[in-house]
């Protein structure tokens, strides 16, 4: 699903990332972990085509991401990856409903079609009861399980999720956590997950340790 050949990036004179190689089955789900300034976000927004490395290769779904065009790069980033970052990033002027269609929309997905399949995945993470609700009207955990149901809208290849539980309570997050697991099992989808909560990165059935800019594990 995702190989990642002798990745390298940096930010001025700071080496962020020195020579990455990765290679992530479907259906797999990966944990990132490491100090901070290990590199794992910066390796999750390559992965996720929000920025470009400097030297290296990222194949995800076949596809070889680096050579890809801004504009073959954000079609392809709509349909194939979805993101759950630690804050939900939901818009607050529109509903659940209406939040979780939004990538749909810009990937061209009738109205009606987007919101079929919008109303299945709120069902599925328990949140039919919630879909008309706006972002200030839902707990924590909600607002992040409607960032999930956004993320999942396209049917993307892989999902990625940076801190996805890092700004909820104890029981909001270990219910997310259990959710990424049930997901898999019932969609077969591939989840990177970068996050410093030993409780999900050890729940994964692969936890990679990141030091100074490289994979040690």
């Amino acid at each position: 699903m995702i190989v990642i050949e002798n990745l390298h990036k940096s930010y001025g004179d700071l080496k962020v990332l020195k020579g990455v190689d990765l290679s992530i089955k479907k259906g797999e789900i990966v944990s990132i972990v490491g100090s901070s300034g290990a590199g794992k976000s910066t390796l999750l927004h390559l992965m996720g085509t929000l920025d470009r490395a400097d030297e290296g290769k990222i194949i995800i779904n076949s596809e070889n991401t680096s050579v890809l065009s801004d504009k073959k790069l954000s079609i392809f980033r709509n349909k194939h990856i979805g993101f759950v970052f630690q804050f939900h990033h939901l818009l607050p002027e529109f509903t659940a409903l209406e939040n979780v269609c939004i990538p749909a929309f810009i990937n061209h997905t009738p109205k009606a079609e987007a919101e079929k399949k919008a109303i299945e995945l709120l069902d599925l993470l328990g949140l039919t009861e919630r879909m008309h609700h706006k972002p200030s009207e839902l707990s924590g955990g909600e607002q992040q399980r409607v960032a999930v149901c956004r993320a999942l809208i396209n049917s993307p290849a892989v999902v990625l999720a940076d801190e996805p539980s890092g700004n909820l309570d104890s029981v909001a997050a270990k219910d997310l956590h259990q959710l990424f697991f049930d997901l898999r099992d019932k969609t077969n989808q591939t989840f990177v997950i970068v996050t410093h909560n030993d409780e999900l990165a050890n729940m994964a059935d692969r936890k990679l340790v990141m030091k100074d800019g490289k994979i040690s594990v």
